[in-house]
């Protein structure tokens, strides 16, 4: 089965995908993961990511169009793949609808903006360690401190609520535009973030199914 997730930073895609890939024995396809490989093994597309990264400029469509596609046509996806950050615009899903890939179903994981932001705004994180807490779901035992290693906790930029409130415009400008253009093709399902990561991933599972 060949898949993609949509959900706003925030709302959990990455964890269910790894439950998908866990039931279905199929890879997810990380965007951030696949820059990341192809910079350190120095591929052709991994290096024309690199001068734009070093330039502090956003890689262009063409280029992360260029991974995915490598990455693909590797073996282990053969029989399906799940992806997680891609596409996050109508023009990369018409780049992916031109590669010849069908894709059999789009879940969209839905949590309200305030959710996000409260679930995003309270996570810390460890300078020494990179243990990750949450001040409301997961609280360290001693106010900022890390339980594993006493290390001092802080918050990430990109957890800063200004920074929040930027993703979540960027993301309802550019990328929620999707769900219209796969619910147009019939492939599109809809799932409700609950308030348990194991309740939200038995509807995802079930969205497979319908």
């Amino acid at each position: 089965m060949k898949l993609i997730l949509l959900g706003a930073p925030g709302a959990g895609k990455g964890t269910q995908a790894e439950v998908i890939c866990n039931e279905l024995k199929i890879p997810a396809v990380s965007t951030g993961n696949m820059i990341r490989e192809a910079l350190s093994k120095g591929t052709e597309m991994g290096l024309k990511a690199k001068s734009f990264i070093d330039a502090g400029k956003l890689v262009p469509d063409e280029v992360v169009i260029g991974i995915i596609k490598d990455r693909l046509a590797k073996d282990d996806c053969a029989n399906g793949f799940i992806l997680d950050g891609f596409p996050r615009t109508i023009p990369q899903a018409e780049a992916l609808d031109n590669m010849g890939i069908v894709i059999d179903r789009v879940v969209d994981i839905e949590v309200p903006d305030e959710k996000i932001a409260s679930r995003l705004s309270g996570r810390r994180v460890c300078k020494d360690c990179g243990a990750s807490y949450h001040l409301e779901y997961k609280a360290p035992k001693a106010e900022g401190k890390c339980d594993a290693c006493g290390g001092e906790l802080v918050q990430r930029k990109d957890d800063e609520p200004a920074t929040v409130l930027d993703r979540l415009k960027v993301y309802h400008e550019q990328t929620e535009p999707l769900k219209d253009y796969y619910e147009k093709k019939g492939i599109l399902r809809i799932v409700e973030g609950q308030e348990e990561v194991a309740d939200t991933s038995a509807l995802t599972l079930k969205a497979l199914e319908d």
